[in-house]
């Protein structure tokens, strides 16, 4: 057999597990299957998304915040109840849904304020964290130590959803078409005060949505105003907004964020950028940019390899 031909057979193995690997993070997948088993899990070369995203419960160790938002992992995680008098869990297949016992202790927060303050039956949670963090193989640069989750700004629905509800539905788009607004129609007072109790925790340090919300709350906001200074404009986030907390006493190997600048951040200037044709209607690039090679485990904290090889915790 020539070298051409004993190729074939690896390229077919090649293409059978990256479709195994796609229809496993399918969002629509309602009988997800486990991913297949790597061929070389020691290759220093293979990506830490790879190493991370197998494992499907987190790792029976103290709890801790290892590393960046966006290069890190998670030892201990606590998992969202999928269920709650006042918050519904989504895209349960994406076992996305660990985080910092002080994330979900907080959303289960946001959750009651919400449910109080702006009267909705509760939130929707999207996207907090894989059991054991990491980088994720779909979907997220950061949501890697437990301390970031997405919230849907689609009201929960007043029933319980089933399965198929939480795979197939669609969050509902707040931004106008010419991206430059809110969409009065589905963006309401009630949003405004949702937001706002998220970022009147403490532990909270930031909130990206999406610069059409940014400007509506400017504008909208009543009162104290002072939680603005919160709310961060940032690319996306039309559909969810992303809570980001600061890192938690007990985890010394957590690295944070510097405070962002004082003030409402509601100026013209503050917000001028982002309202750019060159922003909001950017040109391709000439060339498509090289995709990056993966990060690797010997790229992360030393301490996310003990978490990675941790014994899984009990259930």
């Amino acid at each position: 057999m020539t070298p051409r031909l004993r190729l074939i057979p690896l390229l077919i193995s090649a293409l059978l597990a990256c479709t195994i690997s796609a229809r496993a993070q399918d969002k629509g997948s309602l009988n997800p299957q486990p991913l297949p088993p790597l061929a070389n899990p020691d290759d220093p070369k293979i990506g830490a998304k790879q190493l991370f995203a197998r494992k499907v419960l987190p790792a029976a160790l103290p709890t801790q915040s290892i590393g960046g938002y966006t290069k890190g992992c998670l030892a201990g995680a606590a998992q969202m109840p999928l269920n709650g008098d006042t918050w519904q869990v989504m895209r349960l297949s994406r076992n996305r849904y660990w985080g910092h016992p002080d994330m979900i202790a907080l959303l289960k927060r946001l959750a009651a304020h919400a449910h109080k303050d702006a009267g909705w039956p509760g939130i929707l949670v999207g996207d907090i964290g894989q059991p054991r963090g990491g980088p994720a193989l779909s979907g997220h640069t950061s949501h890697q130590i437990g301390l970031d989750a997405d919230i849907w700004l689609t009201p929960m629905p007043d029933r319980k959803l089933s399965r198929e509800d939480r795979e197939e539905m669609s969050a509902v788009m707040m931004v106008r078409d010419d991206r430059l607004d809110i969409d009065p129609r589905v963006f309401t007072p009630a949003h405004v005060l949702v937001l706002r109790d998220a970022a009147r925790e403490p532990a909270v340090q930031r909130i990206f949505v999406n610069p059409a919300i940014k400007k509506a709350l400017c504008r909208e906001a009543k009162g104290d105003r002072g939680w603005l200074s919160k709310i961060r404009p940032w690319w996306g986030h039309d559909y969810h907004f992303h809570i980001r907390m600061r890192c938690p006493s007990g985890s010394p190997a957590c690295e944070g964020q510097k405070p962002q600048r004082e003030g409402e951040g509601c100026k013209p200037s503050d917000l001028a950028f982002w309202f750019k044709d060159s922003v909001l209607h950017p040109k391709p690039p000439p060339k498509p940019p090289k995709p990056r090679p993966p990060m690797t485990l010997a790229q992360m904290p030393a301490a996310c390899k003990t978490v990675l090889n941790a014994a899984d915790a009990k259930q």
